[in-house]
């Protein structure tokens, strides 16, 4: 599972960055055009609606367990998106899980 949430986390950082780019490349990059356009109708806004709450969760499943590295995943969210933070975060705790077992044995 290690290497899938490796490369879900590249490609959580990737693909986005497509929309995003071309987004700007088409409409310019004005933060307040951009909020415009994310709500723009209902299916975007759902969408958008879902992300943010989704992202809310995340934070507090982080604060309220004590977990790593929570600056990390709080800027990963925050500049890139979920779609990168998750996975990270899913990618990190594999690594450290695995480390335990190895200092076990």
């Amino acid at each position: 599972m290690k290497n899938l949430y490796l490369m879900l986390t590249i490609a959580g950082a990737v693909v986005p960055y497509v929309f995003f780019m071309q987004f700007m490349a088409e409409e310019g990059a004005s933060p307040v055009h951009f909020l415009q356009s994310v709500f723009v109708n209902g299916a975007a806004g759902g969408f958008a609606a879902d992300v943010l709450i989704s992202s809310l969760v995340f934070w507090i499943f982080l604060f309220t367990s004590r977990q790593k590295r929570i600056p990390l995943y709080i800027v990963l969210n925050c500049t890139i998106g979920l779609s990168c933070a998750l996975p990270c975060f899913l990618w990190l705790r594999e690594k450290d899980l695995e480390a335990q077992q190895a200092s076990l044995n």
